[in-house]
Formats: C-alpha cells, structure tokens, sequence
C-alpha cells in the first residue's frame, strides 16, 4: 500500500530547491516554481494617485477630481486671491476707482477730519497686520491667515465703502502698561520672545512669526484707539478690521489663535475716558474664554457670548450656560451655549430677543463691543453653523440701537473667505446707517435653540428680574413644545398606515408656530387625564405595570389608531 502512495509534491519541491546553489539560481538550471503554482498570480497593480487640494477661500482639503470644494463650494481655480498672498488689499486693481484712492490719500491721516463731525464710522486697519503668518507649513495651510484681512478690504474696496465712506485711523502700537492692565507681565514677555524667532508655536494651533507680536501689538492698540475716539466724539462708531484675533487670549495664556484680548483692552480703554459700563457681547462660534476670564470677577463690565458648546465637547469647552461669574458679580457673565452645530439666523435672532436684548437694556451700558467672529457664518469650515450676513446686520442693528449708538466691532474668527467679507460688509453698512433689511418679529427658533434659551432664562433671571415675565411668555407659547420628546401631530401630515399621525420633534427641527400645530394635550393634567381614558379599556395587568411593552407592541398603535388620536 505503500509503494503504491503518490509522492509528496511539495517535500518534492523542498528537496529540489535545498540542492539548489546560487550560481544555479543564476543560470537558471533549475525550475524555481511549478507551473500549477503560478495559476493565480497577477501583476502588481501600481496604485491610483489620490489628487489632494486645498481650497483656497476656506483652506480645507478636497480629495478627487472633484472642480469645488466639498465644504464651501469654491471652485478650485478661483482667482479670489488673484493678485497674490502678499499683495496689498488697496491696490487700484482690486476694484479702487481713481476717485477712491484720491478719496484714500486725502484722508491719510483723517483724525481732524473726523473730529470736526463725530458723525464718521471709522475703521482701523494697518498692512503690518499681514505679516503675522505661520512660517512652517503643516498639513494644510492654517485658518487664521492673512487673507482674511486682504478679503474683506477687497469687499469694501468694491463696495466703495472703505476707502469712501469710512476712514481710517492712524495705528499705533499698544504699551506695556496698557497691556498688562488685562494681561500678566509673564504672557506679556512670552510675546514679545517670538519677534526673536522665526517661528513659535503657543499652542499646537497658535502660531508666531517675528512679525507675529507688533501685530499684535498693533491690533490691541487699534481697539483702545478706535473705542476713545468714539468716546470721545470724535466718531460715531466703529470697526476693528485686526488681526491676530483676541477672545480667547486669558490672562496668562495665549491660545486658540489669540495672542492679546484685544476686546478687553478696548473695554478698559473705554472705562478710561469716562464709560462707567460696557457691555461686551461675542457672537463668534467659539466661546471667549479669555474675556470670561478677564472680567470674571467686575460689575462694571457685562459679557454676553453666543457660542457651539455640545456640553463642553466643542472648543474650548468652557461656556456653559451656568458660568454666570464669581466674587460678587454673578449675573454679570451670561452664556448662551448651543447644543449643536448648523444654528441659524432664527435661533440667534431669538436669543437676542429673548436673552441679550433684556439684559442689555437692563444693564444700559455707556458703550458696546462686538467680538465680531465670523465663523458662526454659512459655509465656514471650523464653525459649522449657518448665520447669514442678513443675520450679523440684524444683531448689529439691535445692538446699535442701545448707548446712543457707541458701538465698537472688533474682528475675531471667521475662516471662509466669502462668508467673512461678506458678513462683515452688511456689519459695515449697518454702521452707516443703512437698513439691515426686514426685520423678523415672530422668530421661530429650532427645538435645540428653544431648549438653549429657556435654559439660561431659568439660570439668569435669578439675577436679572426683568427675565423672569420673558420664561413665563415662553413657558405659555412654547413650554409643550421644550419637552424632549414630545409627540405632536400635523393636521394634515400623513405618511403610513400605522404612524402616518404622528411625527416626533427632534433637535434638528424648526418649530411652527403654536397656532399650526394640534397638540395631543396642552397642558401636562390634561394629558395624564386623557391617558387614563385610553386605558379606560385596556387588561386589568396593564394598570399592575406588568408586561406593558408586550401590549404597545402588540396592540398599541390600532389602539391609539382606533381611537382617533
């Protein structure tokens, strides 16, 4: 049996290629493999090249062939930065009439121009502000970058707005003294150290170059120049068009692309020429952490900030709604921290209807400041959120309706370059006096911005009494609806046999108004009282609790179906 066995090919093989010599390998004598053995083979496939761009108006990376940009839309080849990374916004080419530069050299140094009137929106800018860039070049080009800047006077410029109908004030670099009134010596110094260097990094996000700290230094001094000249009378309002950005720039820590606060330096600026409150309100997407912590502890300042919060899981975390301020001045610290991304027009427009507003008017500050960020805009790439410029000159308009129209709006984030210039734009023209379009009486926020601003209604008017008429309204019209999962039913909404009554609220969606829904039960005995009628005819052991979940899935729905609900 077994000389009968076949042999083993494969310790056949082993045999053959043991005896093998190199120089046999090399003639080729022998046969390296079996013809079986090379039944499935294939060639190497050479992989496909994976084509990588960034966009140029947001700076985010876009993978395939794709011609616009998976986030904002832009195209790939879009000459929005057609004149170079390093070209001055005000050249004639970018849209100036030979009028509007006559107009910009007149008023090159316009201090007594503007002082003659007080009737000006003056704007603060300097080119120097450009040189703050990051050196090293990562995985993709960083957010904060210069053109941010270049964008937005390029929409000005084309607008004829500025240079036109704005003007400029001479920068001047801040003082230590000034600084370390909101700053510690140590940070200040920190600073300064990077103009040694030719690159730093703060923070794994928060760059320096050696040009990174006179900007910086420019920038702060522009908010405190800009903030006593509209003080003073010397203009009726005011824009910060600086960079780096401040809010969350703290008292011993630069971070989050901040490097000095300039907010709070122009609201101690302001106090320094006889503003005795100054309200402080940031609407960027990220909450400012730096200006929280500055002013924690003062009642002469109030800071209002609308922000992404996700319960602390969205940058920098802090924020939440019960951050209200500390050592005497709670109340004097206002949150309002949205649970999610993609809030809109509507929601921060209710928020200030409901929330800031009140406050504001019960605080009656001698002057405001905007933290003016950006990238709570439509189609920005960090914020993710959807306000449009209509929005922003909304909540300008409201606010420049308080202190006599002392108004200071300071740049803070925004990273699309569309979205920004744009935005800030409409900001501008409100500064004007231009009208921001339609304004929106009855807004109907979504379920999560409902839920966000009954929530620091309840916080807030612990310290504020004139919010507590505000929640009551609220509570009438709306209290149904903020209850997490509350079943309504749309009168004419039908989309199935079995549940074609019946659609479930959830986060995401905007509210109609109260009027246009049927609820099942308004008030919460009512609908206790109803339940027990339908239960009127259901199993004894229903009412025990025992095996409920068997009845609903069995019976609960024709039950609920039959008896018309």
């Amino acid at each position: 049996m077994v000389g009968n066995m076949k042999p083993d090919v494969k310790s056949k093989k082993a045999r053959r290629q043991k005896k093998m010599t190199l120089e046999d390998m090399y003639n080729n004598q022998y046969d390296f493999d079996d013809e079986d053995d090379d039944s499935d083979w294939e060639p190497v496939q050479k992989p496909a090249a994976v084509v990588k761009w960034f966009c140029v108006n947001c700076t985010m990376v876009n993978l395939g062939d794709d011609s616009h940009c998976d986030i904002c839309g832009e195209h790939k080849e879009s000459g929005i930065l057609k004149h170079g990374y390093f070209a001055s916004p005000f050249l004639k080419e970018a849209g100036l009439s030979q009028n509007e530069l006559e107009v910009k050299e007149r008023y090159k140094d316009p201090c007594s121009q503007i002082s003659e009137s007080g009737k000006f929106t003056a704007v603060g800018f300097d080119e120097r502000m450009l040189l703050h860039s990051e050196v090293e070049m990562k995985s993709h080009p960083h957010p904060e970058r210069p053109d941010r800047l270049r964008a937005i006077t390029a929409s000005l410029a084309t607008a004829g707005i500025f240079p036109g109908r704005c003007f400029p004030i001479s920068a001047r670099e801040i003082t230590e003294e000034e600084l370390h009134m909101v700053h510690s010596l140590e940070h200040i110094q920190s600073v300064e150290l990077t103009s040694q260097l030719l690159a730093s990094y703060f923070t794994p996000d928060t760059y320096a170059n050696e040009h990174s700290a006179r900007a910086a230094r420019l920038a702060a001094g522009l908010c405190a120049d800009l903030a006593s000249e509209i003080l003073s009378g010397h203009a009726k309002n005011g824009f910060a068009l600086v960079r780096p950005p401040g809010h969350h720039a703290g008292i011993r820590q630069a971070m989050g692309f901040c490097l000095h606060n300039n907010a709070a330096v122009a609201a101690l600026a302001a106090q320094g020429v006889g503003a005795k409150r100054v309200l402080i309100v940031d609407w960027d997407v990220h909450h400012g952490n730096g200006t929280q912590e500055i002013f924690d502890g003062s009642k002469t300042v109030l800071y209002i900030s609308l922000h992404r919060h996700e319960g602390g899981k969205f940058y920098p975390g802090t924020g939440a709604a019960h951050e209200v301020g500390s050592m005497g001045a709670e109340g004097y610290c206002v949150n309002v921290p949205w649970s999610r991304g993609g809030v809109g027009d509507n929601d921060y427009l209710f928020a200030f209807q409901h929330v800031v507003l009140p406050i504001a008017s019960a605080f009656s500050p001698d002057f405001i400041i905007i933290s003016a960020g950006f990238d709570a805009a439509r189609g920005d790439p960090l914020g993710c959120c959807d306000v449009t410029p209509s929005g922003f000159a909304q909540m300008t308009h409201a606010l420049n309706a308080l202190s006599g129209g002392k108004l200071l709006v300071i740049l803070e984030g925004g990273y699309n370059l569309r979205s920004i210039s744009s935005s800030a734009t409409a900001v501008i023209k409100v500064l004007l006096g231009e009208s921001p379009g339609c304004e929106a009486e009855n807004v109907v926020p979504s379920k999560s911005g409902l839920l966000t601003v009954m929530e620091v209604l309840k916080i807030q008017m612990k310290f504020w009494p004139t919010l507590e008429p505000i929640l009551l309204k609220l509570n009438l019209q709306w209290g149904t609806y903020a209850l997490p999962n509350r079943i309504v039913c749309l009168r004419s909404q039908r989309t199935g046999p079995m549940h074609g009554t019946y659609s479930r609220l959830d986060h995401d969606t905007v509210l109609a108004m109260p009027s246009s829904l049927h609820l099942l039960n308004v008030p919460y005995c009512q609908e206790k009282q109803k339940k027990k009628r339908q239960r009127a005819g259901v199993p004894v052991w229903w009412q025990w609790g025992r095996k409920r979940w068997l009845y609903h899935l069995l019976s609960g729905d024709l039950h609920v179906r039959l008896k018309g609900v």
